[in-house]
């Protein structure tokens, strides 16, 4: 698999993007918590210039969907997580446990809180959107301060954990 890679100077960090020819293959804060250390070379591609502009667009309020071509590389059952992700609407919420009922099995929450965990492509693939039942925040690669600056820009409702902020 041949990845390009470049950074993307978000207003809440700089964001490492990777593309193959098909798609968008991960999106991660440069801070996040998980082995995203594929080799790619330094570079650009028409993948990532769309990736670029439409991250542009979302924090800049103007862009609510993403139509950029993605290429994520997973277990079936991540896959499947990761589809639903993509169906929770810009600024809403949902719980695990909603999570694991949409994928069909309600019982599954912690593996589905697993696969959310290891989504390759955040804000695009929306696991941000994921909270717990009680709308408090848990779990986020990049961050909780970062989770919930992109649930404040899209004007979600949740639970705000005031000692998250910096001062």
């Amino acid at each position: 698999m041949n990845l390009i890679q470049s950074i993307y100077e978000s207003p809440i960090g700089p964001i490492e993007l990777k593309a193959t020819e098909r798609g968008l293959s991960s999106l991660y804060f440069t801070n996040h918590r998980h082995d995203r250390h594929l080799p790619a070379k330094s570079g650009s591609s028409p993948v990532i210039e769309q990736a670029k502009q439409e991250l542009s667009e979302y924090f800049a309020k103007s862009r609510k969907e993403f139509t950029v071509p993605l290429d994520p590389v997973g277990t079936e059952f991540q896959l499947r997580v990761w589809e639903q992700l993509k169906q929770i609407p810009f600024g809403l919420t949902i719980s695990y446990i909603e999570l694991a009922r949409r994928i069909g099995n309600e019982k599954a929450s912690r593996a589905v809180g697993a696969a959310n965990g290891k989504n390759p492509i955040s804000i695009i693939i929306p696991c941000h959107r994921v909270i717990a039942a009680d709308g408090t925040l848990h779990g986020y690669g990049g961050g909780l301060p970062i989770k919930q600056a992109l649930l404040e820009l899209e004007n979600a409702v949740f639970t705000k954990q005031e000692s998250l902020f910096s001062e």
